[in-house]
């Protein structure tokens, strides 16, 4: 009897130790659970707390430089497409073709990582902005600007150029009509103008500013909108009141106010695809051969073409306005920066195919038109053959889906010394001399039958 109860005893003994393991285990179990929980919330809230933070602050460029690269073999050429995959490292003007020079910006902390591999594959390479802040710095003029007179010789915000766009039409009723191309992901109106001088003319379209950085595009549009309206010269009168014009100074209109608020250097649209990256490159983004070439499908380069083809608002809403006024254009013109490059159709073959004569034709009289006021230089030819592989691009949908025959890309001032960052000095002279190209481009298109 006695026998049988100490072991019933020490059988409720090993029971309460048991339980009291699993209910240690648990404890241990949840607390784990718990601290998991904990450092994930913790994790998240510094991340969003990074994410404010780098937000809030405008970015700096102190000590950035860019290096022009000669690449001298397709391996080193290879090489350089790769680099804008890795931190630090941003392309100025990309890989194109051997014995032609690439621009990289580099962060400081970055230089011998650079340079180590410039030398690893045998690179010639030289620093060509020593730092690119100072250019930031130094790209506006100082000088006080007139609140009651709009001034074609800076750039402007975009509330400024959407305000002159409306004083256009109550200036000129008869003229100017606002018209809107579309809308912004942050909800802001795509805003031109159509500016005509009678009824029923042949259109042509005017596109800057796709790619926000790019700040000499819309300055330029502006100044051609000027001039179309108040130049006595008989030769731009008869080009302007020839013509029906939409002309939309800005197509990236939130990437834009980016450039001004928080990062000058800032390129697409600003549509986040995840914490970290934000937009696409509504020059990859259109819906013509999309993504078959040149184009990224990682959402944090810098040529992003999007999930789809039109993901992005800003390209799908100008697309469909350009559809509706389909049959009242002929011409579409889009003006980038930099190179001093006119660019034709196609971005993703080099062929010449379509009427690539009659169009390589008309861009030579053209760009030789545009050399003759400053002596500025251009080269010409089709995107594939004369830069790189680029597809989903606003010229290249507007010629394959659209149908227009006269489609070109202005790449403008300059050849890299200021790159992106072209001081306000420049403002007029880039527009005096692409208006001369323009007068020479539609005078030979009209020799060729165009519009027909």
């Amino acid at each position: 009897m006695n026998i049988s109860l100490d072991k019933r005893i020490s059988a409720l003994i090993d029971q309460r130790d048991f339980l009291n393991d699993v209910r240690k285990n648990h404890w241990c179990i949840l607390k784990r659970s718990v601290l998991e929980e904990e450092h994930a919330i913790m994790y998240k809230l510094l991340v969003l707390v990074f994410v404010a933070l780098a937000a809030a602050q405008k970015a700096s460029y102190e000590n950035y430089k860019v290096f022009r690269v000669l690449p001298l073999q397709e391996s080193q050429l290879n090489v350089l497409r790769q680099i804008e995959d890795h931190d630090g490292f941003a392309l100025w003007n990309g890989p194109s073709h051997v014995n032609m020079t690439v621009d990289v910006m580099v962060a400081p902390s970055k230089f011998g990582e650079f340079v180590d591999l410039m030398n690893l594959i045998g690179t010639p390479y030289a620093s060509y902005i020593d730092n690119v802040q100072a250019l930031i710095d130094t790209e506006t003029s100082s000088v006080v600007r007139s609140t009651t007179r709009f001034s074609y010789s800076v750039y402007h915000t975009l509330q400024e150029i959407y305000a002159h766009l409306d004083d256009l039409a109550e200036q000129h009723p008869n003229n100017v009509e606002v018209i809107i191309g579309g809308k912004s992901y942050e909800g802001r109106q795509i805003k031109g103008i159509k500016l005509s001088f009678g009824e029923s003319k042949p259109g042509i379209v005017l596109e800057g500013g796709i790619h926000a950085r790019e700040w000499i595009s819309p300055a330029t549009v502006l100044y051609i909108i000027d001039q179309l309206l108040n130049s006595q010269d008989p030769e731009v009168r008869a080009l302007a009141e020839g013509n029906d014009w939409y002309i939309f100074p800005n197509a990236n209109p939130d990437g834009y106010v980016y450039t001004h608020t928080k990062n000058r250097l800032w390129r697409k649209t600003r549509k986040p695809y995840s914490t970290f990256c934000y937009g696409s490159d509504p020059n990859r983004n259109w819906g013509y051969k999309w993504n078959t070439g040149g184009a990224s499908s990682n959402p944090c380069s810098e040529t992003y073409a999007g999930s789809s083809a039109f993901s992005e608002v800003e390209t799908r809403t100008l697309s469909e306005y350009l559809t509706s006024i389909s049959d009242k254009f002929y011409a579409f013109i889009s003006f980038h920066s930099y190179s001093q490059l006119l660019l034709f159709s196609y971005g993703h073959t080099t062929a010449h195919i379509g009427n690539y004569d009659e169009l390589y034709a008309i861009g030579k009289k053209s760009i030789d038109a545009l050399a003759q006021r400053y002596g500025t230089e251009y080269r010409l030819g089709n995107v594939a053959e004369t830069i790189y592989v680029a597809t989903g691009s606003s010229l290249d949908w507007v010629k394959g889906s659209l149908g227009k025959p006269i489609s070109y890309t202005y790449e403008l001032r300059d050849k890299g010394r200021y790159g992106f960052l072209l001081p306000e000095n420049q403002i007029i002279p880039t527009g005096e001399e692409t208006l001369d190209s323009l007068v020479a481009m539609f005078k030979e298109a009209a020799k060729r039958g165009y519009p027909n």
